[in-house]
């Protein structure tokens, strides 16, 4: 894959699944009695925090593998299965429990600051985005590419910082329609996304199978 091309996938599998949009009302509904300027506090921090964790598991995650002896295959089969209970809670709406439980967004409401959890972990950097962000680092090849891929982290963490920032004014910017439409077609790109990873998975353990039959 050329650098463009590659850079074009991390960057959007990447916002697909970090999804900041959807994290919007929770946000809001967590910080009921915060200011702008709080908020905004939150969202820089929990932003930063989530862009070290991503960068952190994308570089350390072989590593991890490797102790463990998990195969790549294995972990994208794996991860292809998150990706997908993700986007079919995307695809209806809703924001999904592999991301974040309504347990947690009770508890973040309690507290006086919500911005590592459950904002940074689980809500931004969950299961489903280091689980991306392990596969993009295997799927690098030299290191212009691996060091694209930081630079996408870092790049969707800004995003996420600013759709925070905006709707730390009180969010009257965003149509609830629009809001819906834009979560339901990144619900679908993400489930495309999950179902490449599991086909890359297939491919990598019979050859070109299930594209072309065992004999033929």
């Amino acid at each position: 894959m050329s650098l463009p091309g590659y850079i074009l996938l991390a960057f959007s599998s990447l916002f697909v699944i970090v999804d900041p949009l959807a994290s919007v009302p929770a946000f809001i509904a967590m910080t009921p009695n915060d200011g702008p300027a709080q908020r905004i506090r939150m969202a820089r921090l929990a932003c930063c925090v989530m862009a070290g964790v991503l960068i952190a598991f994308a570089v350390a995650g072989k590593f991890i593998f490797k102790m463990l002896g998990i195969t790549m295959p294995a972990f994208q089969l794996a991860a292809s299965i998150v990706l997908l209970l993700v986007a079919l809670d995307m695809l209806r709406a809703r924001r999904s429990r592999v991301q974040e439980t309504t347990e947690e967004t009770s508890a973040g409401a309690e507290k006086t600051d919500i911005a590592v959890t459950p904002l940074a972990m689980p809500m931004l950097a969950g299961p489903g985005a280091i689980s991306t962000a392990i596969l993009l680092q295997n799927q690098a090849v030299g290191i212009a590419q691996q060091i694209a891929l930081c630079g996408c982290i870092i790049a969707v963490s800004l995003v996420s910082y600013f759709i925070l920032r905006l709707s730390a004014q009180g969010a009257r910017w965003l149509s609830p329609i629009a809001t819906s439409i834009a979560i339901r077609i990144m619900g679908l790109l993400l489930a495309a996304v999950a179902m490449q990873f599991a086909l890359d998975a297939l491919r990598s353990l019979h050859g070109d199978w299930p594209f072309r039959p065992p004999g033929l």
